[in-house]
């Protein structure tokens, strides 16, 4: 196990903090967290990992500990927060890679792989959506949000905000909640309260509307590249359901998906059984 390393990456003026460990050198891996979380969700796969993969985890602009610049002077776009990441892979070397992706984290990857075919050697997909299928209703009063994004809809969609609407996305149909640590939750919570994170959440909520618009382009980079593809699913997502993992065998038909007996936040009871999965995965 290599030490994590954390380091902050000036991407065209924008400090994007960032976790690296693993040797340069060794396949390279790239994190990419949802909300509303960091890279600090991946605390404990990035051990497991670290003596095969060169793996860096970058926290999202603004999130964690990265730059979060005012709505003023940066539109909280998923486009924009793609091409911030696009940069910080390049400022940070990583031409070609692994890329693992989660929630939020997932049309930011499948952004890049779209852009950069070439640069993608797998992907491996937490609960990372990209079909219709896969919304659950509690997709519902965002949805009415993008179809019309008024004032009193917007704040509706505060409660998603609160502290306890973090816990739940943390504990929900979890079968042993004494596996979650009280500690990311803590931290994300801790983030959410900082000045103008509210309305920076929100606008991204409206704006995942985007990223179901971009589906098919997704789907038809699956379909013509056909990249190696795992999907680690928590079953048990309150948010992205199964049937949105399987669909990825449409268009991938030798995509590998596994589910796991838990929720959103696989990784805080199942990491240890995830990364046996991605090392099995990618040593094939």
């Amino acid at each position: 196990m290599s030490a994590i390393h954390y380091r902050t990456a000036n991407v065209d003026g924008l400090n994007v903090y960032y976790r690296e460990a693993g040797s340069a050198g060794k396949p390279k891996l790239l994190l990419l967290h949802g909300y509303p979380s960091s890279g600090h969700m991946f605390r404990d796969l990035i051990p497991l990992l670290s003596d095969r993969f060169h793996i860096i985890a970058p926290d999202l602009p603004g999130f964690g500990q990265s730059d979060m610049p005012s709505r003023d002077k940066f539109s909280y776009t998923f486009d924009n927060i793609a091409n911030v990441i696009d940069r910080f892979t390049e400022v940070v070397g990583f031409d070609r890679f692994a890329v693992y992706v989660f929630d939020y984290g997932a049309p930011t990857g499948f952004r890049l792989a779209v852009k950069h075919p070439e640069r993608i050697t797998a992907i491996i997909s937490q609960n990372g959506n990209a079909y219709e299928e896969g919304l659950s209703e509690g997709w519902n009063p965002i949805q009415t949000y993008w179809k019309n994004p008024t004032a009193e809809n917007r704040a509706a969609l505060r409660d998603f905000l609160a502290p306890e609407a973090t816990r739940w996305q943390y504990t929900h149909s979890v079968p042993d909640e004494s596996l979650i640590s009280p500690d990311g939750i803590a931290l994300d919570n801790y983030y959410l309260a900082r000045k103008g994170a509210d309305e920076i959440q929100l606008d991204l909520l409206l704006d995942y509307k985007s990223n179901v618009a971009l589906y098919p382009t997704f789907q038809a980079y699956f379909r013509k590249h056909h990249p190696r593809f795992l999907a680690v699913w928590g079953k048990n997502d309150p948010f992205f359901l199964p049937p949105g993992a399987e669909a990825f065998k449409r268009d991938i038909p030798d995509a590998q998906i596994r589910f796991f007996d838990t929720g959103h936040f696989a990784l805080e009871t199942h990491a240890k059984e995830i990364a046996e999965t991605i090392r099995a995965f990618l040593a094939a």
